[in-house]
């Protein structure tokens, strides 16, 4: 900061008395006489600035916080916020509080108030203890911190960790000098031990031996049935560890075991009675909404099961169409993302028209850990979903299910229909069959509103569907696509495998212009 000093005014020189008339002229002077502040004015300056550097070269050392010979003082501040009594409280993300400091070598009560709609958990892996609480509940234990430093803690569910749920227990020794008290604490690593932060390095294990491809998907058959009934379906949730690709696996989360998992059929009218089983060994809480429920969550409110639980609810299928069904446990999106989703169909009073063949595919996008490329088992990845930077985009839940041997298969002359759903949890679909048009598209799965006719390509979202319709009339090779196109590089490709005589009529070769 420049400082202005004002500079004293200077004097003028006193004018000598006046001689009498006729008085000699005074002795001529050595030099004019001058004032102490013209003397010594460059003294003064020099001085000034002399004093105002020294100033500024002590400001930092004066603003310096004193330590004071005794640490009694410092030492209360540093303990002020030690508790032996630990509370946190949980919600989906979120630990409040988030920041706590214990004391060394004491026995300190920690409890969880679990606020949450499903189970955490408070983890803190260098001490060996872990606390877990289901929704609405309490639960308390005893652990002794020994050293002093820093500890992370988190919620060891998958994904709960990454969606904000983690925290710091700082173990304070109250007898410590004030010197060390005030010393920097060090970065604390990623399994909560002191150290050097790092960039975490992608979870990817090595590919298990004699790994295979998640198995197709159930499709239900037409309803004959022309009254309404009580229709019961058993569905378990359960981790399956399986290709997604070549050389690359996934932990998916399934229905029944397949992505998508089973599609379920009803008619409108049916009463509904969805019993779903969580596998013990599944990790985390699974539920499930069906869209085609009318009330709380779809389902989801009252179908929050904990693993190794069951939980059970009726509806009645009040309007038709063709709908979807997820997962709906926090974070929902991660759940869907790891293949918890399917089609749940609901056909109208008097049935569907007859058609020869019927298939069920479903697109979704999944996102790992690694880059592309990458082979072995991968983990999935947060912060990709949350950019929606998917590193497959897929039929069936993996690359290849729709493709070659597993193509769809038909007879010129004989009607497709396709049961198409969006899982996401992001992403939308151009949905396209190359070489043909659909007859007929039930736009958002309604079947109940005029279907449109002559379609290239309908939009379905994510979490909607569609049903549609076509005719094979030449033999070939027909390739199903999200018609944003870059995701056929991500695996969203199938086929329809149409065999039986041509029609020159329709379609021939001329020239293939080689």
């Amino acid at each position: 900061m420049a400082t202005t000093v004002d500079k004293p005014p200077t004097s003028s020189p006193p004018k000598p008395p006046a001689l009498p008339t006729g008085s000699p002229p005074p002795p001529a002077p050595h030099g004019p006489r001058r004032s102490l502040w013209q003397r010594y004015q460059q003294h003064i300056w020099i001085g000034t600035i002399a004093l105002l550097a020294i100033g500024a070269a002590s400001l930092p050392i004066m603003l310096r916080p004193q330590v004071p010979a005794s640490a009694g003082p410092s030492r209360a501040v540093q303990t002020a916020n030690l508790t032996t009594n630990v509370s946190i409280t949980a919600s989906e993300f979120k630990f409040s509080p988030s920041s706590i400091q214990v004391p060394v070598g004491q026995k300190v009560t920690v409890t969880l108030n679990n606020t949450g709609a499903v189970e955490h958990d408070v983890t803190i892996p260098s001490a060996g203890f872990t606390l877990s609480a289901k929704p609405g509940r309490q639960a308390s234990a005893d652990v002794t911190f020994n050293q002093a430093g820093p500890l992370a803690f988190f919620c060891s569910i998958p994904g709960h960790k990454d969606a904000g749920m983690q925290g710091t227990i700082t173990v304070v020794d109250p007898g410590a000098s004030v010197a060390a008290s005030a010393a920097p604490q060090t970065s604390t690593s990623m399994d909560g031990m002191p150290g050097m932060t790092t960039s975490a390095a992608p979870d990817i294990k090595p590919l298990p031996a004699d790994l295979k491809p998640l198995p197709a998907p159930q499709i239900a058959p037409p309803i004959t049935r022309s009254e309404p009934a009580y229709v019961k379906y058993d569905l378990t949730t359960q981790k399956v560890t399986a290709l997604m690709a070549d050389g690359v696996a996934y932990d998916y989360w399934t229905f029944n075991g397949t992505v998508p998992g089973p599609m379920l059929r009803v008619r409108e009218g049916d009463t509904v009675e969805i019993d779903l089983h969580n596998a013990a060994d599944a990790g985390v809480t699974h539920s499930i909404d069906l869209h085609a429920v009318t009330g709380p969550g779809g389902g989801a409110k009252v179908m929050q099961i904990a693993p190794g639980a069951d939980g059970s609810f009726t509806f009645e299928a009040l309007s038709a169409g063709v709908y979807i069904y997820h997962c709906a446990t926090p974070m929902v999106a991660q759940h869907i993302a790891s293949g918890m989703y399917g089609l749940i169909v609901v056909e109208p009073r008097g049935g569907l028209p007859k058609v020869d063949h019927e298939y069920y595919m479903m697109e979704g996008d999944f996102y790992l850990q690694g880059q592309r490329g990458d082979t072995g088992l991968r983990a999935f990845d947060l912060n990709k979903m949350l950019d929606e930077r998917p590193d497959y985009v897929v039929f069936n839940g993996r690359v290849g299910a729709l493709t070659g041997d597993n193509a769809f298969t038909a007879h010129t002359g004989e009607s497709v229909r396709i049961f198409f759903g969006v899982g996401g949890p992001n992403l939308t679909s151009s949905f396209h069959v190359i070489g043909a048009i659909f007859d007929k598209v039930f736009a958002e799965g309604s079947l109940t509103s005029p279907p449109e006719t002559n379609v290239q390509t309908t939009h379905v979202s994510a979490g909607g569907a569609t049903m549609v319709e076509l005719t094979t009339k030449v033999p070939g090779t027909y390739t199903i696509v999200d018609h944003s196109l870059g995701r056929m590089e991500k695996g969203a490709a199938g086929q329809i495998v149409v065999d039986g005589p041509a029609d020159p009529a329709i379609f021939q070769s001329l020239s293939t212009g080689r």
